[in-house]
């Protein structure tokens, strides 16, 4: 076991773990953020999506010995109040049934169009790769295209 320092959500933390100990079980065990979700844990349906250095990489296969200087933002640290543009319009389409995929979903979201504020219907079902076993992913591309007009608001 080693300490880490990590940057999660714009805190820099301490945590004791072994080195091939996954960051999704970080977040979740060590660090008590439980908004992040274990689905498959082969990096396959998404659940467990967070954001390192802006962009949306699959926690469940990201090891705490290999994050070093990166920036970790989870679904708690994307914004406070829930009002980052994706929450909003995500609540707006009423996307989610069953929720427990959303989270990765919705990190997924903010970091395409934190890379292309507008996406084609294209853009989004290349990028939107996570699983919804619900089937939602009508409602998410509707979600995604709102999402960035409410961010074009905010610029």
């Amino acid at each position: 076991m080693a300490s880490y320092k990590i940057s999660v959500n714009n805190k820099l933390l301490t945590v004791d773990a072994d080195a091939d100990t996954p960051m999704l079980w970080v977040l979740r065990d060590h660090l008590n953020l439980v908004g992040t979700k274990f689905g498959c844990g082969i990096a396959q349906c998404g659940a467990c999506t967070v954001h390192v250095d802006g962009y949306a990489v699959r926690s469940c296969q990201l090891r705490v010995a290999s994050v070093g200087n990166s920036k970790i933002t989870t679904i708690e640290g994307l914004s406070a109040e829930g009002t980052h543009p994706v929450q909003v319009a995500w609540s707006e389409v009423d996307v989610p049934q069953c929720g427990y995929c959303q989270s990765g979903q919705i990190m997924a979201a903010a970091a395409l169009l934190k890379h292309n504020p507008n996406p084609t219907d294209d853009d989004i079902d290349n990028a939107m790769t996570n699983i919804c076993r619900c089937g939602t992913h009508y409602r998410m591309r509707k979600a995604i295209h709102l999402a960035a007009k409410k961010g074009e608001l905010v610029k």
